[in-house]
Parts: C-alpha cells; sequence; structure tokens
C-alpha cells in the first residue's frame, strides 16, 4: 500500500491506549529476548494520574493505522526537568514500535517530530520511555540475549528505520551479562588497603524494616555520583516514592548493598529480580491464576536471574585512583557472594554509557561480558 494510507492520530481515548499497550506483543510474540510487560504495569507508567513523571513531562502518544489495522505507535515528551538541568531545547521520542516498513516509521517520525516543533524544541533525542530514568535506548546488538526487567527490545530491522529517517547515534550504552556462580574474586578489598581505607570501610545490606531511609541513602548517593552524567536528570521525591513502592516486591535485601566508610554511607549497588523470567509465559496478562504462578516463582520455585540497574559511588571517593575502583569492586564482591549463596546464576549490569571508561573497565575486570547495546539517537529539527 501506498504511504497515503497510513493515518496517525494521537492516542485520545482508553481504547486507543489499550491499542498502544497491546501492539508489541502482536509484533514481537516469538521474539527469543523479549517478553511481554505486565499490562498493568504499562497502564501505570502511561497514566498521568499514577507516573509522577507526568508532573514535569507533557507526552503525547500517537498510533499509526493502515486500513483501521494499528500497525506503528510512538511517544514525543518535553520533560521540564530535562530542560532546566540541560538548558538545550530538547524534546524525546520513545515508545516507539512498528511493522517493518519504512513508510510507517516516517509517518510516526513526522507526528511526533511536528508536535515537538510546535512546543519549541529544536532537537529530539530518544528513544526514552518516558525518561532517562525509565526505560532507554534502542536495541541495537544482542537481539537474542534473555528479557530482562526494565530493559528495552527493539528488532534488528528498527535501527536502520530510524536512521533513514535522519537520526544519528548520540551515545551507545553497554549491558554486561555477570556470571554470579563463578566470578572471581576482585582485588576491590587490595585497593582500599593501599588507599589507606583498611579499618574504615563496613559492608552491610538493606534494612526493609527501614526501607524509606535506604531509598533516600540510595537515591542520595545516586544523584551525587551520576550528576556529571550525559543525560542526568534528578529524580522528584514523587518519583522517588513511587519507585520505591513499584519494586519493593523485587528487591531482596541481600542484592542491595551499601558501603560505609567511617560512618558514612558513601557507594552501594542494587540487584533486582528479573521479573520478565517469572512472567514469561503471561502474555502480559496478570489473571488470578498468573498471580499466583507469579508469587509463587518468586517465593518458592526462585528466579535465577537479576539486573543491576543501578550502583554508584561518591564523586569525592570515586574520583580518587584506588578508592572508587575498590569501594565498588568490594560491592560487587558482597553482591556475587549473597546472590551465590542464593542460587542466582547470572545478572545482568547495565546500562553504562560507551564513554565511561572507568565503569566499563571495572565492570569488565571483574567478569562482566559486554552482551548488549542500545543507542541513543539525536535528530536537529529544522
Amino acid at each position: 500500500m501506498a504511504p497515503s494510507d497510513l493515518v496517525v492520530s494521537p492516542v485520545a481515548a482508553k481504547a486507543d491506549l489499550k491499542e498502544f499497550i497491546r501492539l508489541p506483543r502482536r509484533l514481537y510474540a516469538g521474539h527469543k529476548g523479549w517478553v511481554a510487560p505486565l499490562n498493568v504495569e504499562r497502564q501505570e507508567a502511561f497514566s498521568p494520574k499514577k507516573n509522577p513523571l507526568f508532573q514535569h513531562a507533557e507526552v503525547q502518544f500517537f498510533l499509526a493505522r493502515r486500513a483501521g489495522r494499528v500497525v506503528g505507535r510512538i511517544s514525543a515528551q518535553v520533560d521540564s526537568a530535562h530542560l532546566a538541568q540541560h538548558k538545550d531545547s530538547t524534546g524525546q521520542f520513545g515508545c516507539l514500535v512498528a511493522e517493518d516498513d519504512p513508510a510507517i516509521f516516517a509517518a510516526l517520525f513526522a507526528a511526533a517530530e511536528a508536535w515537538l516543533r510546535a512546543k519549541g524544541m529544536v532537537r529530539v533525542t530518544g528513544p526514552f520511555t518516558l525518561s532517562v530514568n525509565e526505560e532507554v535506548g534502542l536495541l541495537v546488538d544482542g537481539f537474542d540475549s534473555r528479557p530482562v526487567l526494565m530493559v528495552p527490545y527493539d528488532p534488528p530491522y528498527a535501527g536502520a528505520r530510524v536512521e533513514a529517517c535522519g537520526y544519528v547515534k548520540a551515545k551507545d550504552l553497554f549491558s554486561y551479562d555477570y556470571d554470579v556462580q563463578n566470578a572471581p574474586e576482585t582485588i576491590g578489598r587490595k585497593l582500599l588497603d593501599r588507599a589507606g581505607l583498611a579499618g574504615r570501610v563496613k559492608v552491610r545490606t538493606a534494612n526493609m524494616k527501614m526501607f524509606d531511609a535506604e531509598v533516600r541513602t540510595l537515591v542520595g548517593i545516586f544523584n551525587d555520583a551520576w550528576s556529571d552524567n550525559w543525560g542526568y536528570v534528578p529524580f522528584t521525591q514523587a518519583e522517588i516514592d513511587h519507585a520505591s513502592k513499584a519494586l519493593r516486591p523485587v528487591i531482596v535485601p541481600d542484592l542491595a548493598v551499601f558501603v560505609d566508610v567511617d560512618d558514612e554511607t558513601v557507594a552501594f549497588i542494587l540487584a533486582l529480580t528479573n521479573l520478565s523470567e517469572a512472567t514469561v509465559d503471561f502474555d502480559g496478562a496478570l489473571t488470578p491464576w498468573n498471580l499466583v504462578k507469579l508469587l509463587l516463582r518468586l517465593k518458592i520455585t526462585d528466579v535465577r536471574s537479576t539486573r543491576v540497574p543501578l550502583m554508584g559511588v561518591k564523586k569525592k571517593f570515586r574520583n580518587h585512583p584506588l578508592m572508587g575502583a575498590g569501594l565498588a569492586m568490594i560491592a560487587i564482591d558482597h553482591l556475587r557472594a549473597n546472590g551465590k549463596r542464593l542460587g542466582k546464576t547470572s545478572a545482568e549490569l547495565g546500562w553504562i554509557l560507551e564513554d565511561n571508561k572507568a565503569t566499563n573497565n571495572i565492570i569488565r575486570s571483574v567478569g562482566g561480558v559486554h552482551y548488549k547495546t542500545h543507542r541513543i539517537y539525536e535528530k536537529a529539527l529544522g
């Protein structure tokens, strides 16, 4: 069919949003690297009433239809928190899913870019679903890798279709496969001893009775450690509270590791239970029976894979040639030991910016294998 047969329109009703959420299930069914997210979770993520991102971001969802049949989707967003941080008149796109047809991709981007221009944006980056603190990047390598919680999947054709619409690489993001059972012990303790921290370092795990305080500590370190990173946007308190509630069921206390120097918590690493492993056969539906299966898998049969979405060392220690690496490594050592004891077999560590040499070197040195790459694209809006 000709491109003129395509109609792209804003999501305007509950039925549209349902189609928006369901489209990947049809296009990606059977793809090895994809597991359908839970419908209820996606509905909450895309709801202005439930996702606190919408308190500082304006988002427009679009659907592409051909002869009444949904064939693609995209979001466009303007995040005032990003603009306040970077002052770059940059909007974002995200949620990109489409059949393998250049006309569909072109029509979707035309709609998103027109909306962003109307908001005064002069540049667009993405994909972000729906922000840099949520799902980030378009998968360009590692298509057959295991599905992992909050890590985007895209088919092999998507990257070329995006680039054909005038988008170029802004940054690549690396993810690493880490063998929890067989990874070697690091030299972290030796580095800290050489740095003069012998006897001053203590490692602990999360105290779930003080969960809110632990989350505040983690976010405080994150905001300090990541504040100079490309694309960084600080979490709002509402987002922190929302994430705490959402992630608590997949947090295992022994897999949330904090490192103290004297009486100050200066580093952390967090591994989350890989919910995608537990919901692989749900097709997105959290029925009563699926809920029972989920609880059984999380509590009894256990989920063997994890994801490490966050780790950080405060800048005043990270910039020291021995302390930064030593603190990160000792956190990884304790996470590995605890994960091994709990029967975990693998962890995905990521994402890490391609030009973050220090962190990439640390992860490779402790046994991480680069196995997945996501790309963030950019384009000037003429």
